[in-house]
């Protein structure tokens, strides 16, 4: 059959919206919206034939119509389960928030809250007052402002305190955070002119100090949080920079990144600079994210000097880049977990990275118990699992995983696209040639959603 046939095959588009898979849709969505996607779904299949497939059905094309329009009601993005290890995923949207975080952000979300009023007098209030009490009282700032990310924050302090002046930055300290965001970039598109100083491996504060002009605005210091220089190096701390930023006038401006609130070296990890550290230091501005190790959603916090932070709120860009109300809402029940001192029990992050080796291990065994009922052969092996998310290069925790050994007729790779394509998505990695599962990562309440995925997956 030709080309030119198999195309008068192809029915009209009335003929497609009068089939029976089709006539519950239109009633229930209207006729135009079918239309449109029986169109769209027409125009591919005519493609298609006119590359040399055959034309489908009448009915073929009718369900393909169903299908697009089931896709686009999908809620997406979709949940899936984090089963790799890695604490904070960023491909899997980072941190999971805690019960009251997403109880706050429902509740804000369904209908209209104090946003910007003030109860007691009825006049214009400041989204910022929410969270600002709960800030001050957590780092010891003097005052605090968050906005919807932490490139956000960062550009908009920038451009506040220092556009059209230079900004001095160790060289060690000018670089790629992640995602293509550079220092030296968002120095740029603030205005501000970069002076990088010292080296690679070694800066001294005689460096910055001999750097300085008149056109100086700023020190920024940037934590380099997901990579690691070791050995010969030297650098600045942050004591150093705010002696030599007071003696001449200079704010210094600190981007710790990955917002943790608690000691990271209490859980055998490397130690992370926090924000409380900062401005013990003296430090003018911090700068950190609310949705790596503090826990929280997308949010870029900014902390320090009551006259800095002004500023900053009075910059036409806060606007442009300030934070919506679900996201405050849940930043704002974050932060009570430490405000209260219960961030370890109640914020997910701190849940996984507190829990212990053998409570990992024991999840495993669990697992393997269940999925034996199933006749799925599997083994609970020792695992590192990764901080991730930018933040604590390197560093991993101890940990144990359950090992799924494909039938010889299948790979790896086949066995986690299954998993990956299972109506609850759960996502895996592969270690020694065996898919692997970490309990670490995975919610308690997601235990069964694994277990099911994984049998029905191994019983195709």
């Amino acid at each position: 059959m030709t080309i030119g046939s198999e195309l008068r095959n192809l029915p009209s588009v009335e003929r497609v919206l009068n089939t029976d898979t089709l006539a519950a849709a239109v009633d229930a969505h209207g006729r135009e919206m079918v239309v449109d996607l029986a169109r769209e779904v027409l125009d591919g299949v005519r493609k298609r034939v006119l590359a040399g497939s055959p034309a489908p059905a009448g009915h073929q094309i009718a369900e393909a119509v169903l299908d697009l329009m089931t896709d686009l009601a999908e809620p997406s993005p979709r949940p899936v389960i984090n089963a790799t290890g890695v604490v904070i995923h960023t491909n899997l949207g980072r941190a999971p928030l805690s019960d009251a975080a997403l109880a706050a952000a429902d509740a804000v979300g369904r209908g209209y809250s104090d946003l910007e009023i003030d109860l007691g007098t009825g006049r214009r209030g400041s989204r910022q007052a929410h969270l600002q009490s709960l800030l001050r009282r957590i780092t010891g700032a003097e005052a605090a402002l968050a906005v919807n990310n932490n490139a956000s924050a960062l550009l908009l302090g920038l451009s506040a305190l220092a556009a059209g002046r230079e900004v001095i930055v160790s060289r060690g300290e000018a670089v790629e955070i992640g995602g293509g965001f550079r220092i030296p970039d968002v120095l740029r598109q603030s205005g501000c002119t970069l002076v990088d100083v010292g080296t690679t491996n070694r800066t001294y504060v005689r460096d910055y100090a001999d750097a300085m002009t008149e056109q100086t605005g700023a020190f920024l210091k940037a934590h380099a949080s997901n990579f690691k220089v070791e050995g010969f190096t030297a650098f600045v701390g942050e004591r150093e920079l705010v002696a030599l930023g007071e003696s001449s006038g200079v704010p210094v401006l600190h981007d710790v990144g990955s917002g943790a609130l608690l000691p990271t070296d209490r859980y055998g990890l490397a130690h992370e600079p926090t924000p409380q550290e900062s401005i013990a230091a003296g430090v003018g501005l911090v700068f950190f994210s609310g949705d790596k190790l503090l826990g929280g959603p997308q949010a870029g916090i900014v902390v320090g000097k009551r006259d800095l932070v002004t500023r900053l709120e009075r910059h036409p860009l806060a606007r442009a880049v300030r934070i919506d109300k679900m996201s405050l809402a849940s930043l704002t029940a974050t932060l009570a977990h430490y405000a209260m001192g219960e961030a370890e029990n109640k914020v997910p992050v701190w849940r996984m990275i507190s829990t212990s080796a053998e409570d990992v291990r024991a999840r495993a065994d669990n697992w393997r118990a269940a999925l034996a009922t199933h006749q799925v052969q599997t083994g609970v092996e020792p695992a590192r699992s990764a901080i991730g998310g930018g933040s604590l290069p390197g560093e991993t925790l101890p940990s144990w995983t359950l090992s799924v050994d494909p039938s010889p007729d299948r790979s790896p790779e086949a066995v986690l696209s299954a998993l990956r394509d299972h109506s609850t998505p759960v996502i895996a990695r592969i270690a020694d040639d065996t898919v692997r599962l970490d309990p670490r990562t995975v919610l308690p309440e997601q235990d069964d959603d694994v277990i099911r995925a994984i049998a029905t997956v191994m019983a195709r």
